[in-house]
């Protein structure tokens, strides 16, 4: 079930609001799991098993871990098998027809192609399980001992298929609470619900009509025609994925909680560096803090910071979808962050020290028309 579908807006989201608030408080959360359950094998029943599987891993190696927290050699290696399992089920559903694609071009190696296809919202609640037990283990957040609370973090269908990521200590306590309709939450959702449709639905669905048609026909198509189609597409991209990460924060917020803004007017940003701070803030978040700074981020010297940086971009790449040119836009995106810390973000903090206003809002626009 996608958000975007009537089915969703005016049948599904309605009755779930009125069960959810109807139903009496100590049994607000079963019946909200049993949502969830409805929502995410709506497509594809079978799935459920797998997502199953992944909370009930997760869950139990969250507790191994909190009972051996004295003895750290075994808590580390639960993490490892925990992190292992994690990613063999990611890239397994994920990357196995890649990497059999690949293999296929190599002499006397080959896998056979299974063609399954994806489970929906895998990417975005293994990292939120991983995150969790990574927490567990760091000692930033204790184990939960509640089966049911920890299933709903994972499952909470506003975020479950396309995010945000959230972090336990972000919307555990917030699904704990107890929530009543308030005007605040009503108006609030509703507002978010208005606008993602806008962009989702009206903005990037429209946008992408002109787009799809130019891209199906480049070779009778003249070079304006193709960079508008170029331009508009990143407008219907930002559209798409913002509108549907506003949808679920006006989902959740109708019933009393608040989800990451996970995009936050990326296109007017100066540089490449804050670009990604304002663009997918969650996943963004999560790989600088699990990714890269345990790799050693930039504590170690200028040419690791780089490796680090190129290493979190390319898998960033691929975490986005299971082809080569993931991978290499991730690796575009690496050159550009690397280019500003290393030359450009040193040259711009010289000019200023020599008194060049880089506030001055004519050198903003040109610096964000560039970026752009």
């Amino acid at each position: 079930m996608v958000f975007s579908s009537i089915l969703f807006m005016f049948k599904y989201l309605p009755v779930v609001l009125a069960i959810y608030y109807i139903s009496p408080v100590k049994w607000r959360n079963p019946v909200l799991f049993v949502v969830n359950m409805v929502f995410y094998g709506w497509g594809e029943p079978v799935y459920l098993l797998l997502m199953l599987f992944s909370i009930t891993i997760n869950y139990v190696n969250g507790l191994l871990i909190d009972r051996f927290r004295e003895n750290d050699k075994k808590a580390r290696l639960i993490l490892t098998v925990n992190i292992v399992i994690n990613l063999a089920l990611l890239g397994f559903f994920k990357y196995y027809d890649l990497i059999a694609e690949t293999l296929s071009l190599l002499p006397f190696i080959s896998l056979p192609p299974l063609g399954i296809s994806l489970p929906i919202g895998i990417s975005f609640y293994t990292f939120q399980t991983l995150s969790y037990v990574i927490d567990v283990y760091r000692g930033t957040y204790k184990a939960e001992h509640h089966f049911g609370y920890y299933a709903l973090f994972v499952s909470y269908f506003p975020q479950l298929v396309a995010g945000p990521i959230e972090k336990a200590d972000i919307l555990m306590p917030q699904l704990k609470a107890e929530h009543h309709i308030n005007r605040e939450d009503m108006l609030a959702g509703t507002r978010l619900l208005i606008s993602g449709f806008i962009r989702k639905c009206v903005i990037a669905d429209f946008i992408g009509i002109y787009v799809n048609n130019v891209f199906a026909s480049l070779s009778t198509s003249n070079s304006l025609s193709i960079f508008l189609a170029g331009a508009l597409f990143c407008i219907e991209m930002y559209c798409d994925f913002a509108g549907y990460s506003e949808i679920a924060m006006g989902c959740a917020r109708l019933m009393g909680v608040k989800l990451t803004q996970n995009f936050n007017q990326p296109y007017l940003s100066q540089s490449y560096g804050e670009f990604f701070h304002r663009w997918h803030y969650s996943l963004n978040r999560w790989f600088t803090e699990y990714l890269y700074i345990p790799l050693g981020g930039n504590r170690k010297g200028k040419g690791r910071e780089i490796l680090n940086k190129i290493i979190v971009f390319g898998l960033c790449g691929l975490w986005h979808g299971a082809r080569w040119t993931y991978l290499l836009w991730g690796l575009y995106a690496a050159f550009w962050v690397c280019l500003e810390s290393s030359l450009i973000n040193p040259a711009i903090k010289k000019a200023a020290n020599k008194g060049l206003d880089i506030n001055k809002p004519d050198i903003v626009l040109l610096r964000r028309v560039i970026m752009f």
